[in-house]
């Protein structure tokens, strides 16, 4: 006999629609277009020369399952930095339906999303993660 779980465990089966391949190709067209014309310009800079500080070498969007996630590819020039790169996510687009999308950042720990934007279309996404502060690699 299956033990009943507490009401505080009791989520509701979330069921995700598989994103339209038209869709898809839409989100990463616009994507690239954002990331190569605006956020690297803006981000990647030159490394610093005064110490062995991380610095951000690339900026890239990817499909990873159902989401699509803005990315930051960090140098480590330090002699005792644990591997010589990493990515940072820093946002994600939920598809909803309907060709809308929540958009979520990353908290500054690095390990939760949070919710910032809701329901918007793939240029209102753009447009905020261009702009909005939360969204800084």
């Amino acid at each position: 006999m299956a033990t009943p779980r507490e009401p505080w465990n009791i989520r509701p089966a979330r069921t995700r629609a598989a994103v339209p391949a038209a869709l898809k190709t839409e989100v990463e067209a616009k994507s690239t277009h954002l990331v190569e014309t605006v956020l690297k310009p803006r981000h990647v800079l030159p490394p610093p020369t005064d110490g062995p500080l991380n610095s951000i070498t690339d900026i890239g969007a990817k499909w990873y399952r159902n989401y699509f996630y803005f990315f930051s590819t960090y140098a480590c020039p330090s002699p005792t930095a644990l591997a010589p790169a990493f990515e940072a996510m820093f946002a994600r687009m939920e598809p909803l339906g309907n060709g809308t999308f929540a958009l979520y950042a990353m908290r500054y720990t690095g390990k939760e999303w949070v919710g910032v934007l809701d329901a918007l279309s793939v240029d209102e996404c753009l447009d905020a993660i261009r702009d909005d502060p939360w969204f800084v690699p």
